[in-house]
């Protein structure tokens, strides 16, 4: 059935202009594959399982980064599509929450490797193995760079956060924090002959890219799932509501993209105002509110 006879108020395109964004993620999904291919070789020729087992840890944040750029491109050609109620806002939480679920992985793969070398511990040529962990450090944070000023623009103000954006700075910073870990536990291997302290390291790393890991998914998550706002915050349209002899009786407020919510409540009123009036007032209380329905019940004294 065609939709050209319906009038619509306003757009319903709530994503976010990610242009600048796939660039960013672009430049750092090349430079993770590259040093990612470097690790792998250089694990392989040299016999670290260390090198090695990070090479192909550096590989699950390249397939990340895709899931990234696949996420962008996703809700770049459906702007427009109709079918999508509240446009293509919510895919970026989607990658973001694919990203988290990857680093859980990621970090799980790293607590068995550990293990395993503690229990059989590996013989690793320390020299070539820690120059190439420079390497791999130095490109991590080139890449922490590129991603770091959208990163830290948006989580120090009030406008949209891009989570797929925050997951793809999470696995560089993920990766920083391993080639550190790495780069430390080799040294101490190599000048205090401690081998062990390299899977100790891996087992610590893993566990911090779980906490990471879980914020994430619980924050993407929240949205993916319609969570509503705050009861505290409904209680305030609820207030003002009242002092204009309106009575609530159901409303929901979700968000529907970074920075977009919408709002549908059913009001009912002896001495009704306008709807606009009312979309007035939630707007007040909710300026991140988009989208609002208001169903309105004229009370009979």
């Amino acid at each position: 059935m065609s939709d050209s006879t319906i009038q619509w108020q306003h757009s319903h395109d709530f994503g976010v202009d990610n242009a600048k964004n796939t660039h960013k993620v672009k430049i750092v999904f090349w430079l993770t594959t590259l040093i990612m291919t470097l690790e792998i070789a250089a694990g392989t020729w040299s016999g670290s399982m260390a090198l090695l087992a990070d090479g192909w840890h550096m590989g699950t944040h390249s397939a990340a980064f895709l899931i990234t750029l696949f996420a962008y491109h996703y809700a770049k050609k459906h702007m427009n599509n109709k079918s999508f109620s509240f446009g293509t806002g919510k895919v970026n939480y989607l990658g973001g929450f694919a990203s988290a679920v990857a680093l859980g992985i990621v970090a799980l793969m790293m607590i068995i490797e550990s293990i395993q070398r503690l229990v059989e511990p590996q013989s690793i040529q320390f020299s070539e193995a820690i120059i190439v962990a420079f390497i791999g450090l130095l490109v991590n944070l080139v890449s922490a760079l590129i991603l770091k000023d959208h990163h830290h623009h948006h989580d120090h103000s009030h406008h949209h956060h891009d989570q797929n954006m925050k997951a793809a700075y999470l696995h560089v910073l993920a990766d920083t924090l391993t080639s550190v870990l790495a780069i430390v536990a080799l040294l101490i291997g190599k000048y205090i002959g401690i081998v062990w302290i390299d899977p100790l390291m891996g087992i610590v790393g893993a566990m911090v890219i779980f906490h990471w890991s879980f914020g994430l998914i619980n924050e993407s998550s929240a949205i993916l799932l319609d969570k509503s706002v705050e009861t505290s915050t409904l209680e305030k349209v609820s207030i003002a509501m009242n002092e204009k002899n309106t009575v609530i009786h159901d409303i929901h407020v979700w968000k529907i993209a970074s920075s977009h919510q919408s709002a549908v409540l059913s009001l009912s009123s002896n001495k009704p105002l306008k709807i606009a009036e009312y979309k007035a007032i939630v707007k007040e209380i909710l300026p991140q509110v988009s989208h609002i329905s208001i169903e309105l019940n004229k009370l009979k004294i």
